[in-house]
């Protein structure tokens, strides 16, 4: 029966839902989907509905890394709920994880808008929201909440540097990054600190090495109470890539998210008054090469977290034969809707079975091994 509930709800997303939604202006759709997931959260006959049309767990797809266990591989990328505000719905949607940011350690308003625009012909988006959000102080009430009362759902926080000209240096940038950590102490499973948001004031920092070890030596003092993932730069080429993860290899990092926005517009028909980076599928092709250099390289030292462009199974499953252990959505939920998580789920099964693959960690780097 949930399997044509879930068949009805993707056709209503696909004929109703979207097109409303991309008939509004994408800052405008954003916020009507945060509103609606507030409200639908608050309602138990509505999650109730949510859960049970999208439940769809296999032991195949679990997995037990950096000490806490994922139900399965598919997580929530940060950039979508800045604030925490809907994660019982996000869980109830059947993600194993969910990145929820990023946050800075204080309120940011962001750029000016739109901070948004579809990029339809690529199946992708065009970001400038430059770190909009409440602040820790406040998100963190929303974050220790959902770690309470959610289970089989690991909570990460997606710390950033307040994007104000009060963190412009790297000493208070740094500073800035620490207070958030130990604010969140306790009450979140994953620290995600996030060193590549590329619309702010001051760009990126610490994705130059020297900078970046300055900012680990610092983090490794307060993070000693949860695992702690890296989200990591894409416009790096391998060899400037592996140089940074040999930076990060000597702290206090398990894992690498791998990887951010795209700067180059090389070849794309995007308007040039349109500010921002890229997310969405124009990321894929290099967010593998990346996460299949990584693994390459680091297989024994990260567990690899791959987004970028993950609209089908046959995606997260590339990303997973690259050696990503876990697969996050962002763009692809927009595009596709909330039954992209079940149908990426089933999808993987099936290729575990085509493969003969008694569990997802088999899978992991089997396309480079």
């Amino acid at each position: 029966m949930n399997r044509f509930f879930c068949f009805l709800s993707r056709n209503i997303y696909r004929y109703i839902v979207k097109p409303y939604l991309f008939s509004q202006p994408p800052d405008s759709a954003h916020d009507l989907m945060i509103k609606f997931a507030c409200w639908a959260q608050k309602i138990p006959f509505m999650m109730f509905m949510l859960k049970w049309t999208m439940k769809y767990e296999k032991s195949q797809l679990s997995q037990k890394l950096m000490g806490l266990e994922f139900k399965n591989p598919v997580g929530f990328a940060a950039g979508i709920d800045k604030n925490a505000q809907i994660g019982y719905c996000i869980a109830g949607a059947g993600f194993s994880f969910g990145s929820f940011g990023s946050i800075t350690a204080r309120e940011g308003l962001g750029n000016p808008k739109p901070w948004y625009h579809r990029l339809i012909q690529y199946n992708s988006l065009l970001v400038y929201a430059g770190l909009p959000n409440w602040g820790i102080d406040k998100v963190v009430f929303n974050l220790e909440k959902l770690y309470d009362n959610t289970k089989n759902f690991v909570v990460a926080a997606s710390l950033a540097r307040t994007n104000d000209a009060l963190a412009a240096n790297d000493e208070e940038g740094i500073k800035d990054y620490v207070y958030s950590i130990e604010k969140c102490r306790g009450k979140i499973a994953l620290i995600e600190i996030n060193i590549s948001c590329p619309n702010t004031f001051k760009g990126e920092p610490f994705t130059d090495p020297e900078r970046l070890d300055k900012l680990l030596s610092a983090t490794d003092k307060v993070t000693a109470w949860a695992p702690v993932t890296l989200k990591m730069p894409l416009d790096k080429t391998p060899e400037e890539f592996n140089q940074l993860c040999a930076v990060v290899a000597k702290h206090n990092v398990q894992a690498l998210t791998i990887g951010n926005l795209r700067k180059s517009r090389s070849n794309l028909e995007i308007p040039t008054n349109w500010k921002g980076n890229i997310g969405g599928k124009l990321t894929e092709e290099h967010n593998n090469i990346l996460i299949s250099s990584a693994y390459k390289n680091w297989q024994n030292r990260f567990v690899i977290i791959g987004l970028g462009g993950i609209f089908t199974a046959e995606d997260a499953y590339k990303k997973i034969k690259a050696g990503a252990s876990l697969v996050q959505i962002a763009s692809g939920l927009m595009f596709k809707g909330p039954t992209i998580v079940p149908d990426i789920k089933k999808g993987l099964i099936q290729f575990l079975k085509a493969d003969g693959f008694a569990n997802i960690s088999q899978a992991v780097g089997a396309g480079i091994k």
